[in-house]
């Protein structure tokens, strides 16, 4: 069938072909089938997407990990502990009377929150003393802290109401007979750029490392020099190493570029150990190129490759705790999040940045990077091809 010249238009000769428009659509229908990869991602995509935005992001965080320091043991403060415990913002995982441990898990990261009752709290409030509640909050997440913050401070209100009856109805006055302190730890005057640029860090290597990565191992195969290099004796293990070791130096000038930047402009100081610092950031450099590895041997393209790497990167950005409050996602996002090298390094980096960590503080987060990684590495290895197809 063929279009009609249109001169009045100005339109060129329109010699079109239904038939050989069909014939290269059903061509183009057999590439796409085979080129399985795209097909799953274009597939994947939009449905992760769904399922991330709809059901993992959550704003509003609840059941925060908070420890008490209990130096008081009466009815008044065992109301409010069974209050906190019925709240769905607060889930108490440990009861402790030194400072120094539950001072500790704040800073480990063990718990959002450190609730302090002062010995003689009772026999305050019925002297009229208004002793204090301290909350010590981890601020380095101000979302996270936000919200959680006056929920405490509204069960707190409605506990000791249900104290103040009978002879000590006199207590149910305003202001309350009570105060509540709050300190915000790490990050006191609550600005984003504490918790964003430090993790900025993680989320810059795992772009650039397993991207570059995987692309590098995959151009030489399409050039064809991946033949020369098999046909030498060179062992897989080699050819990992030597192929990944170059960007362990562009991974360190990343990082030294990121740490200038967040002191210079945006004032945010490096509080931690050193030592503990580059251990967590070289298990993690190691961790992105074994996984753009294991993604090199995965695909047979540059194009698949960054496709690849793009599917590792979304839910690596939502499910982190980069963007959203790890503590508000259900728990089977934070079951996926677990397994992703970035959350482990981006707790490790905000306890060593903000709030002066050491080895002892990141062990919990360290070992899983260093199985991780292992893992990754072993799984690459194992896809490695001697030959080419």
């Amino acid at each position: 069938m063929k279009l009609p010249r249109i001169p009045a238009l100005g339109l060129p000769d329109l010699d079109l072909s239904w038939s050989r428009v069909f014939a290269v659509f059903l061509k183009e229908l057999v590439q796409m089938r085979r080129d399985r990869p795209t097909f799953a991602i274009m597939i994947v995509m939009p449905i992760l997407q769904l399922i991330l935005f709809g059901y993992a992001i959550n704003n509003d965080p609840r059941h925060l990990p908070a420890v008490i320091e209990m130096r008081e043991d009466g009815p008044m403060t065992r109301a409010f502990l069974a209050s906190l415990q019925a709240s769905t913002y607060i889930d108490i995982v440990a009861v402790s009377t030194r400072e120094d441990e539950a001072e500790a898990m704040l800073r480990s990261g063990e718990a959002t929150f450190l609730i302090s009752i002062p010995a003689g709290f009772e026999r305050r409030i019925v002297r009229g003393e208004r002793p204090q509640i301290l909350i010590a909050a981890d601020a380095s997440d101000p979302v996270a802290a936000g919200g959680a913050i006056g929920a405490v401070e509204r069960v707190a209100q409605q506990a000791f109401a249900t104290e103040f009856e009978g002879p000590l109805a006199f207590l149910a006055r305003t202001p309350a007979p009570y105060e509540i302190v709050v300190h915000r730890r790490y990050n006191p005057a609550g600005e984003t750029a504490f918790n964003i640029v430090p993790a900025l860090l993680g989320i810059i290597l795992t772009m650039t490392m397993v991207m570059i990565t995987s692309i590098a191992l995959i151009r030489e195969t399409e050039r064809g020099t991946m033949e020369t290099l098999l046909a030498t004796p060179v062992r897989p293990l080699e050819v990992m190493i030597g192929k990944t070791a170059p960007y362990i130096g562009v991974g360190a000038v990343q990082v030294v570029i990121v740490l200038l930047v967040a002191n210079v402009l945006f004032q945010i100081p490096f509080t931690g150990s050193m030592i503990a610092f580059l251990l967590g950031v070289t298990l993690f450099i190691f961790a992105n190129l074994m996984l753009g590895y294991l993604i090199s041997t995965m695909a047979t393209t540059q194009m698949q490759a960054m496709q690849l790497t793009f599917f590792i990167f979304l839910p690596s950005m939502l499910l982190s705790g980069f963007m959203f409050p790890f503590q508000a996602m259900p728990e089977w996002a934070r079951m996926i999040g677990e397994t992703l090298p970035i959350t482990h390094f981006l707790r490790l980096v905000r306890e060593i940045v903000l709030k002066g960590a050491g080895l002892t503080d990141i062990v919990n987060d360290l070992w899983p990077l260093a199985l991780i990684t292992l893992v990754l590495a072993t799984l690459a290895l194992l896809r490695f091809r001697r030959t080419l197809d």
